[in-house]
C-alpha cells in the first residue's frame, strides 16, 4: 500500500477525479457505494505487496483506487466469500448465458401458468356453449314453424335474431365474434398479463391510453362540473394580490387543473412570490440570470474537467422517455443538455448523476402547456417563438434546482439519502404488510435492488409521465414532499402490489414484476387512491417512529 507521502501527491494530482467533484461516478444504473459492504475489498487491497516509493501509480481500476484511498472509507471486518466473488473475473459470455438461462426458465414458468389458466377457461366456455346449444335447439324448433323450412337453411340468420347472456341482442357464432365480457376476451385479458409480466417489454408505440393529457381510466368527460369549480376556485386564489400558499396548497393536494397548473407549480416550489405585484420582475431576473450562467459556464462543456459530465449528460438525454416524440427533437434535447450541464457545474458536490434527466421532463412539459392547448407529446416546439422557449427553458432549470435542493444528498457521493429512504422503506413494509415483507426475504429480494431506483427517479420510471405530473401536484403541496412524503407513497406503491408480489415463487419472477410494474393503463384515479393510502400511512407512522422500529 501507498506510503502517506504519496497518498497526498496523487489527492493533489488527481484533484479533479476524487469523490465529490462533478463528472458522473454513479447512478440510475448501478446501486450506490457502500462502505461497510466495500470495506471488505479495501482489506483486500491492504494485503497488495508495499508500493515502491517514488512517483505512485496511477490507479488503473476502481479496485486499486480503493486501495490508494482507503483513508477515505471505513474499513469493517473481513468476509472471505464476498472477497472471493469480488476477486473472481466472470466471463462476460457465462454471465450472458446464464441470464439468458433465467430469463428462459422464467418464461417456461409463465406459459405453463398460462396454458393452465386457458385450459380452465376454455373449459367453462365449453360448458356455456353446451347449455346455449340445448336453447338454441328449441328456439330453431319454434322458428321453423313460424317462418317456414325455408328459412332454416340460412343458421346465421336464426343466431343473429336470438339473443344471449354474453351479447347486445345476438348469439356469436365463433370465439372470433366475441365481444368485450365475453370468456374468449377473459383469456386474452389474462394472457396479455402475463406476456406483459413475463419480460421487460417496452410497446414500440405510444398507446392512445399513454398519452399525458389528465384523464381517468375511466373515460370520465374532460371537464365535470366539480372541476369546473375546483378551477375556479383556484382562479379566485390566485387573483388576490397576495396569495394565500397555505391556501393554495390545501387546494392542490387533490389536483391541480392544467389551466392553473404552470402558475401553480411555480408559487409552491418558491420559484414566484405570493406578491402579485413582484411576480413579473422576478420572473424577467431569473431569466436573464439563468442564461448568465449559459454565457458563462456553458462553452467550458468541453474543458478537459468537464468532459466527462458533459459526455454522460449527451449520453442519458436520448434515453429519456423515448417513446414520446417530444423529447426526441434536437432542440429539445438541447434545452435539456443546457439545463442538465449548467446545474451539475453549479453543484460541484454532487455534479450530475443519472437519473436527474428524468427530473426535467415534468417541468418542461408542464411549462409548455402554458403556450399550447393541444396535446404535447407529438407538439413540434420549434413552432413556439423563441422568447418562450427560452421562458420555458429557465423556469424549468429555476423549478429543477429548487426541487434538488431538497433532496440533493441522495445524488452526494455514495448517497446517502436513499440509502437511508431505502432502509426505512423496508422497516415500514415489515410493519404494514409483513406477508410482502418476509415473502421478499424468503427468496432474497433486497430492497436496494428495486427501490433505489424508486427513491433515484421519484417513481418516474415506474409510473406514465400523467401520473407523474399527478403525483408532483400533491409532493409540490405536501411539506417536504419529495424528500420525506415519497416515503410512503413508495410503501403504497409496494403493498399495492401484494397480490402480485406473493404469487411469484422465485427471485427472478420478483425482480421482474417489480421492475416492470404494469401501470401503462393508469391515470388520475390510481394515483390518488395511491396518495390517499400514502397519506394514511404518514398519519401513522411519521410522528411516531418506534411504531416501525423492531
Amino acid at each position: 500500500m501507498s506510503n502517506d507521502g504519496n497518498k497526498k501527491q496523487f489527492w493533489k494530482r488527481n484533484a479533479a477525479k476524487v469523490p465529490g467533484s462533478i463528472q458522473h461516478v454513479y447512478g440510475a444504473q448501478h446501486p450506490p457505494f457502500d462502505p461497510l459492504l466495500h470495506a471488505n475489498l479495501i482489506k483486500a487491497g491492504n494485503r497488495l505487496p508495499p508500493a515502491t516509493p517514488g512517483k505512485p501509480k496511477k490507479a488503473t481500476t476502481f479496485q486499486e483506487f480503493e486501495s490508494i484511498t482507503s483513508d477515505a472509507w471505513d474499513v469493517g471486518d473481513d468476509d472471505d466469500e464476498l472477497l472471493a466473488m469480488a476477486a473472481q473475473n466472470l466471463n462476460i459470455d457465462v454471465v450472458m448465458e446464464t441470464a439468458n438461462k433465467v430469463i428462459e426458465n422464467h418464461s417456461k414458468q409463465q406459459e405453463k401458468q398460462r396454458q393452465d389458466d386457458t385450459t380452465e377457461l376454455e373449459q367453462r366456455e365449453e360448458d356455456t356453449q353446451e347449455e346455449v346449444a340445448e336453447d338454441e335447439e328449441e328456439d330453431e324448433e319454434d322458428e321453423e314453424d313460424r317462418v317456414g323450412e325455408g328459412d332454416v337453411t340460412s343458421p346465421e340468420v336464426s343466431f343473429a335474431s336470438q339473443s344471449s347472456p354474453y351479447t347486445d341482442g345476438r348469439l356469436v357464432k365463433s370465439q372470433s365474434e366475441a365481444p368485450i365480457g365475453s370468456p374468449k376476451d377473459a383469456a386474452g385479458e389474462h394472457a396479455a398479463l402475463h406476456r406483459q409480466r413475463s419480460l421487460p417489454h417496452r410497446p414500440p408505440l405510444i398507446p392512445l391510453v399513454a398519452r399525458m393529457a389528465d384523464q381517468n381510466t375511466s373515460g370520465t368527460p374532460a371537464m365535470t362540473e366539480r372541476e369546473a369549480s375546483r378551477l375556479d376556485k383556484f382562479k379566485q386564489l390566485l387573483a388576490g394580490p397576495n396569495t394565500d400558499l397555505e391556501e393554495l396548497r390545501k387546494l392542490s393536494w387533490s389536483g391541480i387543473p392544467r389551466q392553473v397548473r404552470p402558475i401553480t407549480w411555480k408559487l409552491l416550489s418558491g420559484y414566484l412570490p405570493a406578491n402579485a405585484e413582484r411576480r413579473e420582475s422576478v420572473l424577467q431576473r431569473k431569466r436573464q440570470e439563468y442564461f448568465g450562467f449559459i454565457q458563462q459556464y456553458y462553452d467550458s462543456r468541453n474543458d478537459e474537467h468537464h468532459q466527462d459530465t458533459y459526455r454522460q449528460i449527451h449520453i442519458d438525454i436520448p434515453r429519456t422517455n423515448p417513446l414520446i416524440p417530444l423529447f426526441q427533437q434536437a432542440s429539445v434535447q438541447e434545452i435539456f443538455e443546457r439545463i442538465l450541464f449548467i446545474w451539475a457545474i453549479r453543484h460541484p458536490a454532487s455534479g450530475y448523476v443519472q437519473g436527474i434527466n428524468d427530473l426535467v421532463t415534468p417541468f418542461f412539459v408542464v411549462y409548455v402547456f402554458e403556450y399550447i392547448e393541444e396535446e404535447v407529446e407529438n407538439f413540434d416546439v420549434s413552432s413556439l417563438q423563441e422568447e418562450a422557449l427560452r421562458n420555458i427553458e429557465a423556469d424549468s432549470f429555476w423549478c429543477m434546482s429548487k426541487l434538488l435542493d431538497g433532496i440533493q444528498d441522495n445524488y452526494t457521493f455514495a448517497q446517502p439519502g436513499i440509502q437511508r429512504k431505502v432502509k426505512a422503506l423496508e422497516e415500514l413494509v415489515s410493519r404494514i404488510d409483513e406477508s410482502v415483507h418476509r415473502h421478499m426475504q424468503q427468496y432474497e429480494v433486497e430492497y436496494l435492488q428495486f427501490a433505489f431506483r424508486w427513491m433515484n427517479n421519484l417513481l418516474m420510471r415506474e409510473l406514465p409521465l400523467r401520473c407523474t405530473i399527478r403525483l408532483w401536484d400533491t409532493y409540490q403541496a405536501e411539506p417536504e414532499g419529495f424528500s420525506h412524503f415519497h416515503l410512503y407513497v413508495c410503501a403504497a406503491f409496494l403493498v399495492r402490489w401484494r397480490k402480485e408480489i406473493l404469487e411469484e415463487r422465485d427471485f427472478q419472477g420478483l425482480m421482474i414484476l417489480l421492475q416492470n410494474l404494469p401501470t401503462m393503463h393508469w391515470g388520475n384515479e390510481e394515483v390518488s387512491v395511491l396518495l390517499a393510502e400514502a397519506y394514511r400511512l404518514k398519519f401513522a407512522f411519521a410522528d411516531a417512529p418506534n411504531h416501525y422500529k423492531r
